[in-house]
């Protein structure tokens, strides 16, 4: 069973009990999934099971009378719910709780039904009815409660069948029978009751002697055994779908009248039959049915012979009723055989796959009975024959053609362009479907290949390519399974092949998954220095004044500037400007599917306006079958790896220009410049931080499980481990770069807008700088060429002076307003280093309490030289002091140097 299989069976159980609130279903499928076992265990002894629930119900017969309807028609998986209500009898918590539960809903709908119940007012007592007026009555209810019921049901299941069908067939309907051939009973073959036929009946069989009656009686039997009531054996009325009886004149001789009793099931089994037949061979109930009603009619042909050859001895005075009894026999057990299968399959409502499942199953049933057995097997290769067409055509071309509804296999229309667009686009999962209740049980273990063959062979065919199985046999029913394995097998292997080559090969996947590592994991080096450089000025700019335009004319030359150029698959590279920061599309990719969605998706934006860079994050366009691998959820993660690593690249180029402009302190004398020193550790600081979480995450993350999947990607063997392959590896991709832990992702971004603040601090402070070094040298120029200033001239100074310092307060970030340069740097060293604190600890955590290995190595690069254990350290001894710790015990963190982990806060 899947997992989704799991969560809405939780959920509708939970709906039907009407339980809200507790721990919710999560905790149960979190149960359920770890008690699951690797194999199927669906074969159990229902008869013990039924021996303890029919002790343990008050009504046992009711409960037997039940299981065997429910046996009758096949009902799958019956024995192993029984075997759980064995169980549950057991159990008498859950029994008082499902009593209790029961109690509840009885009392909820007996509510409900009182508030709904219309009020029905009482005839006045003067008012009377008249003898015709009741007679009248009479005959109407007498009218209504026959015959025509079973009809107007038939009827009604035929306009069901019939409406499915025409629903799933659009703009194709399908044939029906005309109307009259339901409204002539003749042409049913059938016993016509209530017919107004009349029959002599004026000598009563009982005064006639032994040998008139049985002459009569032979006769009658004659006509019976072929739907013809006779005068002393008439056919009771049928009220629903019960067996047919007979009524045989009571003064009838007791030995002859046993012996009537033998033959008269034959002429039963025969009415259910020929009823069957003409039921099922209208259109609305499948080919299956059809050829089975087929099949059916044969044999019947067969019986009607051998009542033929018996009336022609009757006609010659040599037939007795001992011998009709002789000559009969053979033909009982083929005709209750045949009646039991009718019967079945109309209880059940079986069509296509479950109608052969029911055959299938009795023919097992019947192994030690050679004739049933055999008869069973005729009967099933018959019926199976257009199913097997159905099978052949989807596993050997790729195509479905089954107007019916009868195949395991349902199509759904979709529209294979929305999985470029659409990130919860299913097209690959839905488009083709198993239905159970159609998969034949001598299929079932095959279902998932049957339906992966044709699925490969399908996409191959949507491609324009005509592909036909070379290994393409007829399929015939057998009681050897291993026939049809053999058979899907080999189909699967060719299908598999014949896709993974067209993909692989005729459509370059793995040269278009390299273009994109190339682009979107940063691969090509020289393209985004080249790119960077040209974009940096309209990227700075907010996102609603960058023209799309421009950027996709800079990506232009870029890449044709670089090495890019030798790309075959450049042109498929494009510009997107995404509504949302990183951490918001993260939260929206994550709540996907869970009580979250519908708020995260109606959350007001942020107020704060995005830059270019916030927001800037490349595209790919994928043409079909590509896109089946390379769809838009796949996209998504490629642009969440992508703009994580293009932020990171962007603080380090600020980071870098500030160590370049930090050049002109060089100028000043070592006193003077002695107060930059606590900026300059602070920015090589930074800079560590984030060339080494950018190397960890391109050398340590991204290019091993690169190549991993490289070499998975060859050794495939079909386009499902493909896409699972591809699926992992972005998964590992995300997880290791944290990405997919919000708390992480949260504290690492503070310390990324942190180093982008100081950055803006150091720049305008070295304009400042500049500013001031430039007026001072305009003066003593201005000073030596004309004298010393006037006093207007240092009044017009100073209103400069004041203008420059104003502008610099009213850009710099809230931690510059400090009242010296060394106060706001210490602010930012302290800001960065506790949230650099933070992540380590929770890096610490994650690497040993979640098993999360490579977290281990981020912490080893950060703290290479043990400057953080201390300060960690006390920090854990503080903590510690002040509340217990709410994670597990801390270790050591997992460097070179002795480490001391932390818990987070």
């Amino acid at each position: 069973m899947s997992e989704f299989r799991i969560h809405h069976d939780v959920n509708e159980l939970l709906s039907l009990l009407r339980v809200h609130g507790g721990d919710g279903a999560e905790v149960y499928i979190d149960l359920l999934q770890k008690n699951r076992t690797p194999y199927v265990t669906t074969t159990v002894s229902a008869h013990s099971a039924k021996v303890k629930i029919a002790e343990f119900s008050r009504t046992p017969e009711d409960f037997l009378k039940k299981y065997d309807e429910l046996k009758s028609k096949n009902t799958r998986n019956l024995d192993p719910l029984v075997y759980l209500l064995s169980k549950l009898t057991e159990d008498k918590e859950t029994l008082q709780y499902l009593q209790q539960n029961a109690k509840e809903r009885a009392e909820l709908a007996a509510a409900a039904a009182a508030s709904s119940t219309p009020s029905f007012s009482a005839p006045a007592t003067a008012s009377k009815i008249s003898m015709q007026e009741l007679e009248e009555l009479r005959k109407q209810l007498g009218s209504v409660a026959t015959g025509p019921t079973v009809q107007q049901s038939l009827e009604l299941t035929r306009k069901m069948l019939r409406d499915k069908q025409n629903k799933k067939n659009s703009g194709q309907l399908l044939p029906i029978f005309p109307a009259w051939v339901y409204e002539r009973p003749t042409l049913v073959g059938d016993f016509l009751t209530g017919s107004g036929v009349s029959t002599d009946t004026a000598v009563p069989i009982g005064s006639l002697p032994l040998t008139s009656q049985e002459s009569a009686v032979v006769e009658d039997l004659l006509y019976v055994l072929v739907g013809v009531d006779g005068r002393y054996i008439t056919a009771q009325p049928l009220t629903g779908r019960q067996s047919r009886t007979f009524l045989v004149d009571p003064s009838l001789d007791l030995s002859i009248r046993e012996l009537v009793n033998r033959v008269l099931p034959v002429a039963a089994s025969y009415s259910t039959v020929t009823r069957f037949i003409e039921e099922k061979s209208s259109f609305e109930y499948g080919q299956v049915n059809h050829a089975l009603a087929a099949a059916m009619r044969t044999l019947v042909k067969e019986h009607l012979v051998l009542v033929t050859q018996l009336e022609q001895l009757q006609r010659q005075g040599l037939l007795s009723l001992q011998k009709l009894w002789f000559y009969i026999q053979p033909a009982t057990r083929t005709m209750d055989v045949l009646a039991s299968l009718a019967s079945s399959v109309d209880k059940g409502e079986c069509v296509g796959g479950s109608t052969l499942s029911l055959l299938h199953d009795r023919s097992v049933n019947y192994t030690g009975d050679s004739q049933a057995q055999e008869l069973c097997l005729y009967l099933t290769k018959a019926a199976s024959v257009p199913y097997f067409e159905i099978l052949e055509k989807w596993i050997y071309r790729g195509t479905i053609n089954d107007p019916y509804s009868e195949f395991m296999v349902e199509e759904h229309e979709l529209r294979k362009e929305k999985i470029q667009e659409d990130y919860n686009d299913k097209y690959w999962d839905q488009r083709y479907t198993v239905v159970q209740r159609h998969i034949p049980s001598f299929l079932q273990k095959m279902a998932g290949k049957v339906l992966s063959t044709g699925k490969y062979l399908n996409v191959v065919r949507e491609c324009g390519h005509d592909v036909t199985c070379p290994v393409a046999k007829e399929v015939i029913y057998t009681l050897k399974e291993r026939a049809y394995v053999e058979q899907i097998e080999k189909a699967f292997s060719y299908a598999s092949k014949v896709l993974l080559d067209f993909l692989m090969e005729g459509q370059e996947l793995l040269a278009h998954l390299r273009s994109i590592k190339r682009y979107f994991l940063m691969d090509q080096g020289d393209f985004f220095v080249h790119f960077m450089d040209l974009t940096e000025e309209e990227l700075k700019k907010p996102v609603d004044d960058i023209t799309p335009p421009r950027l996709e004319a800079l990506l232009e030359l870029a890449l044709r500037m670089s090495t890019a150029n030798t790309d075959p698959f450049k042109d498929d590279l494009k510009i997107e400007l995404m509504p949302h920061d990183l951490i918001t599309q993260l939260l929206r990719v994550l709540a996907i599917e869970t009580k979250q969605e519908k708020a995260m998706v109606h959350a007001d934006p942020t107020e704060l306006a995005l830059s270019g860079l916030e927001a800037f994050s490349f595209d790919y366009v994928v043409k079909w079958p590509l896109s089946l691998i390379i769809n838009r959820k796949a996209l998504t993660r490629y642009q969440m790896l992508f703009r994580h690593l293009f932020y990171c690249k962007h603080v380090e180029r600020r980071l870098c220009g500030v160590w370049l402009s930090n050049k002109a302190a060089k100028q000043h004398s070592p006193h003077s410049a002695q107060g930059f020193a606590g900026a300059f550790t602070l920015r090589q600081r930074m800079l560590n931080f984030v060339q080494n979480i950018q190397c960890y995450m391109m050398f340590e993350v991204l290019e091993p499980t690169w190549h991993v999947l490289e070499k998975n990607l060859k050794s495939a063997s079909n386009i499902d481990d493909v896409l699972g392959h591809h699926t992992s590896f972005l998964d590992t991709c995300l997880k290791d770069c944290m990405l997919t832990n919000p708390e992480l992702l949260k504290v690492f971004s503070k310390l990324m807008s942190v180093c982008v603040m100081f950055t803006n601090c150091m720049q305008r402070f070295t304009q400042s700088m500049k500013l001031d070094g430039e007026l001072s040298r305009l003066a003593l120029e201005h000073g030596t060429m004309l004298g010393p200033p006037t006093d207007v001239e240092r009044a017009e100074e100073r209103v400069r002076k004041e203008r420059a310092r104003k502008h610099l307060a009213e850009h710099v970030d809230t931690p510059q307003l400090a009242s010296s340069f060394e106060a706001t740097i210490s602010k930012f060293d302290k800001n960065f280093s506790a949230h650099l604190l933070d992540l380590l600890a929770r890096l610490s955590i994650y690497s040993t309490s979640d098993c999360e290995h490579g977290m281990a190595s981020v912490i080893s690069r950060l703290d290479f030289n043990g400057f953080y254990a201390e300060r960690l350290e006390r920090l854990s001894a503080e903590r510690s002091q002040k509340v217990a710790p709410q994670l597990p015990a801390p270790r050591g963190i997992p460097a070179p140097a002795p480490r001391v982990a932390v818990t987070a806060q």
